[in-house]
């Protein structure tokens, strides 16, 4: 075990540090997690995705009997109403009483931040904002039944007040979607559920079906795979939220953080998949030393021990940098998903100065399971430095703004000769003109 993570202890002050570093980089930005766009697997994509877009229901059958070995006919796609009662129904009383208190902290959250359905409009200017009608829900399924993205994603859709839920996950469990990710469908009452995943699922909420309508809109988290097909789609045929996986921290853990917490929270994350990444920035070399040693040991009670070491070799790394202000600096690049920061009293002043996260996590009792299940903000979340650009999943993303104007006849008036003069510049006369003809009646 110890010389499966030999490699992932990079000093700064050692000779080769640059070049390691820049490796890793150039890796959790994405060029060996998610398909880029010459490359075969991006190809293969797009070719899934044109065929749903051309056959439909055939496609996205024989794709999903194909990467998930299940036979199904157009109409066994959609899960029935009551095999959703029956899995809420047996879903164990603790595990639903915790289900509806995360549920409710969600809610509360999201209710705070909504723009709402509201029109404001004053002195001839405004702005409405609008749900959209319609949205898809990608819910990985592969590798565990995660309720918890349900939950994540359809709650704030509902604050916003989305019409039209779909919710799509793989059928990986006895031919369908595990029994406690439909038992919190049932609970949130969405009617809509398809026991579909991958690129497929993808290409027909995005291009519609014979049996699947057409969405506005898919979010989600997912593999390679599925934020792949999310980008090929994105734009011109349905937005989307963000790309949000493979799943990453980064954790900037001072001398007073505790190297075992630390290596949990590392393991949190590998345990996702192979994909996955968990970084270290550290002062303190000393910690960093602690750190990979606890992780040694840690490893050896997990039970995805094997994926977990792999996903740590490949990318993940513990770095010891010269002060904590290079830590800020290189954290702020990297741009994470979920960004931790473990200094003891300076934790709140270190997280001020972190501008590019998708969300943080501040001092050593908030690892990041607390805002995956629990705390209210979505853990949907943009990877691979996206969060320079992208932001968390909130009802927000659910919302589109219409922009309002109505002008007077006293308002075009006072402002036609300055719209005249600025349309001719541009050599746009039938634009001069719909004003000037305004003004001769």
């Amino acid at each position: 075990m110890s010389d499966s993570l030999r490699d992932i202890l990079l000093v700064s002050s050692e000779p080769g540090f640059e070049a390691k570093f820049e490796e890793l980089r150039r890796t959790m930005l994405g060029a060996a997690r998610l398909a880029g766009y010459d490359s075969k697997e991006n190809q293969a994509v797009a070719m899934i995705l044109r065929e749903v877009a051309e056959q439909g229901d055939e496609a996205v059958a024989r794709y999903t009997e194909k990467f998930d070995g299940v036979t199904l006919a157009p109409g066994e796609f959609r899960v029935t109403p009551e095999a959703m009662k029956d899995a809420h129904d047996h879903l164990d009383a603790r595990l639903l009483e915790s289900l509806r208190k995360a549920i409710r902290n969600v809610r509360e959250y999201q209710q705070k931040i909504v723009i709402g359905n509201q029109q404001q409009l004053s002195q001839g200017t405004g702005i409405r904002y609008t749900p959209i009608r319609r949205v898809g829900i990608c819910v990985p399924g592969a590798a565990a039944p995660l309720p918890s993205t349900v939950i994540m994603t359809v709650v704030p859709a509902q604050v916003a007040g989305v019409k039209e839920i779909a919710v799509v996950s793989p059928p990986r469990f006895q031919g369908s979607i595990h029994p406690v990710i439909l038992g919190i469908c049932h609970e949130l009452r969405v009617e809509e559920v398809y026991r579909l995943g991958g690129v497929q699922a993808v290409g027909a909420l995005a291009h519609g079906t014979q049996t699947i309508a057409k969405v506005d809109k898919i979010v989600g988290p997912g593999n390679k795979w599925v934020q792949a097909a999310k980008k090929n789609v994105a734009g011109d045929y349905v937005g989307i939220d963000s790309i949000a996986g493979p799943s990453e921290v980064l954790i900037i853990a001072g001398k007073e953080a505790n190297p075992a917490w630390v290596a949990a929270d590392m393991l949190s994350q590998a345990e996702h998949g192979t994909d996955s990444s968990a970084v270290v920035l550290t002062d303190s070399q000393s910690v960093a030393a602690a750190i990979l040693e606890q992780l040694r040991d840690q490893l050896k009670a997990l039970p995805r021990a094997a994926e977990a070491t792999q996903s740590l070799s490949r990318f993940s790394r513990i770095i010891v940098v010269k002060d904590m202000s290079k830590a800020i600096d290189l954290a702020n690049e990297f741009a994470c998903e979920h960004l931790e920061v473990q200094c003891g009293v300076e934790s709140r002043r270190v997280a001020e100065r972190i501008t590019n996260a998708g969300a943080i996590f501040i001092g050593p009792h908030t690892p990041v399971a607390v805002g995956d299940y629990w705390a209210g903000p979505s853990h949907t979340l943009p990877t691979g430095a996206r969060a320079k650009f992208s932001s968390a999943l909130t009802c927000n993303d659910f919302v589109k703004s219409i922009s309002l104007i109505e002008y007077s006849a006293e308002q075009l008036a006072a402002s036609a000769d300055d719209i005249i003069r600025l349309a001719e510049v541009e050599g746009l006369d039938a634009h001069a003109r719909s004003v000037q003809i305004r003004r001769q009646q």
